[in-house]
């Protein structure tokens, strides 16, 4: 799934085909699980992984830590003898420090005690039927999709032509702010609002967004 650029699910075999091509062409196939990864898409650890595919480095981050700045690059053997033997200069001050490794545990011990990737995966689809319904309601939503726990929902001028309403998704957006709800825009157009919340979020979470979206979306359709 695209991150950033809208909560765009691939199609089937896509990444198979990508990486087959780059491949080919002598590349390495990068997966950046920043934003994706740990579980938060309810489909395993780590997104690529429904496409079937083995990527040769993977870069993961933010939620690696919980909110303590921690990052990481897991690359195939192949990738790492070849940094290895060519001996570039490489220097971390902060690499590996015993306080983020710790950090990283205890955030892995959670999830897996916690069962959160099961919980993102019935939270989100609880979520998504949630905005599904809104969309029968309001026509500028044009779209609804995304996996566990980071959704988008794509705002339309008109549904036909789909053209982008940048405008009335970031006026949702602020409307959103005002009662305390943080979501934000982006896409090519910036017309689609991301939801990425905790991985604790639960149903009175999503009732409570809800209630608030619904709130937001009918001020923006009187004016």
């Amino acid at each position: 799934m695209l991150s950033c650029g809208g909560q765009i699910i691939l199609p089937k075999d896509y990444l198979r085909t990508v990486y087959k091509a780059v491949r080919e062409a002598g590349g390495l196939c990068i997966a950046d699980e920043v934003q994706v990864g740990f579980g938060r898409c309810g489909v395993g650890l780590w997104v690529f992984e429904t496409q079937g595919v083995v990527p040769d480095i993977v870069t993961i981050g933010k939620p690696m830590g919980n909110g303590h700045p921690i990052s990481a690059v897991v690359c195939k053997r192949a990738v790492a003898d070849k940094y290895y033997n060519n001996r570039p200069e490489y220097f971390n001050t902060y690499g590996g420090n015993p306080v983020s490794m710790a950090i990283g545990l205890a955030v892995l011990d959670v999830i897996r005690r916690e069962n959160l990737i099961a919980h993102a995966k019935q939270i989100g689809e609880n979520f998504l039927e949630e905005l599904k319904m809104a969309k029968n309601e309001f026509h500028c939503i044009g779209d609804v999709r995304g996996m566990g726990l980071f959704l988008g929902i794509e705002f339309v001028k008109d549904r036909e032509t789909r053209v982008p309403d940048e405008k009335t998704a970031v006026t949702v957006k602020h409307k959103m702010y005002k009662n305390r709800v943080i979501v934000s825009t982006e896409g090519r157009h910036n017309n689609i609002i991301k939801i990425k919340p905790p991985m604790s979020f639960k149903q009175h979470d999503v009732d409570r967004f809800m209630k608030y979206f619904r709130a937001a979306l009918q001020d923006v359709s009187r004016s």
